[in-house]
């Protein structure tokens, strides 16, 4: 069922608790002072996205859900984590195979983007709309067409706020249903370019 909330968190452990339906099942702080994060999170039919902001340098212990993609891309300027030993730059994305185990690393101050998306949808769709073999590897670095990469922010941008402004503004099932299917093609046309 679709649903929405945003949350500031002072506490690394009720971050963490936030983010296990996502696959977070570990995090360690690797500094000290005062933990802060601020996330967002949307329930669509079975895709999730989050939006986070983090000041703490920190490690996560992330176990993929099965039968999701986890795509993750940086919002603004700042560094976005280093998944699996991929730093992701500017301009770039990095998708997670269903079911994998990674660690993720901030260094500090990050703002990130995370989309979960059912790993068949994303297949059936992407040979649909490329019209050729649509595989989406383990773990791979993308450099997406800017246009394709300025939509999916600006359409995860749009979606986060929303959730922030309104908690129940994605009730409606035909919205939401809108909504992936716009995310869905701004995705797919983001995984065309692989970079690595």
């Amino acid at each position: 069922m679709p649903g929405s909330h945003a949350s500031v968190f002072g506490e690394a452990e009720d971050f963490q608790a936030a983010l296990s339906a996502d696959g977070v099942a570990g995090l360690l702080v690797t500094s000290r002072g005062q933990f802060r994060a601020r996330l967002t999170q949307l329930t669509l039919d079975g895709w999730r996205l989050a939006t986070v902001e983090e000041e703490q340098p920190r490690i996560a212990f992330v176990a993929v859900p099965a039968g999701m993609v986890l795509v993750s891309f940086p919002i603004g300027e700042g560094p976005s984590p280093v998944w699996a030993g991929v730093e992701i730059r500017n301009g770039e994305m990095i998708t997670l195979g269903p079911g994998l185990r990674l660690h993720a690393r901030t260094l500090g101050l990050s703002h990130w983007g995370a989309i979960h998306v059912p790993n068949h949808q994303l297949a059936d769709y992407g040979r649909v709309l490329s019209g050729a073999g649509f595989v989406v590897p383990p773990v791979a670095r993308w450099r997406p067409p800017r246009a394709a990469a300025r939509q999916l922010r600006d359409l995860h941008r749009a979606a986060s706020r929303m959730a922030e402004a309104r908690a129940g503004a994605l009730n409606d099932p035909q919205a939401a249903h809108g909504l992936e299917q716009q995310l869905l093609g701004a995705l797919i046309e983001c995984l065309s370019e692989w970079a690595e």
